[in-house]
């Protein structure tokens, strides 16, 4: 099982790890989901995910998820064969978690080394300040 610290990551480099680990046969857990970054004005990244979730119908969808550890979910199923069997059973070894829960605690993690958003020079937002422009409560 790996173990991923999505604090400080760009959220598609850290997801094409790990979607490419699921493919492998491995178990993955994501921990501090809220703290990954989408990279690329803040306004404009707002205004795509509010799009996003204006597009579909309230009853028959499409739904796009609110919170960030679905956000964050959801971008790792979009990196998967979602339509074919190995998609949907890989998808079903990912855990994405808001923080750090007791058992994770005390746990080494990984950071993948390509995806440091120290290293940016554009400017970004969390994806916890982009779940509550969206409409999510606060939960974490």
């Amino acid at each position: 099982m790996k173990i991923y610290n999505a604090e400080n990551q760009i959220l598609g480099r850290i997801c094409t790890s790990i979607a490419k680990d699921l493919l492998k046969g491995e178990d993955v857990v994501v921990i501090n989901a809220e703290k990954a970054v989408l990279s690329g004005n803040p306004r404009w990244k707002k205004e795509h995910y509010q799009e996003k979730i204006k597009r579909g119908d309230p009853h028959k969808g499409p739904f796009f998820p609110r919170y960030p550890d679905d956000i964050f979910r959801r971008t790792v199923r979009g990196m998967l064969p979602w339509h074919k069997a190995k998609g949907r059973k890989a998808f079903k070894k990912l855990k994405v978690f808001i923080g750090v829960p007791e058992e994770f605690k005390n746990k080494t993690t990984e950071k993948v080394k390509t995806a440091d958003a120290n290293k940016l020079k554009t400017t970004y937002i969390t994806l916890a300040d982009l779940s509550l422009s969206i409409g999510a409560k606060k939960k974490w």
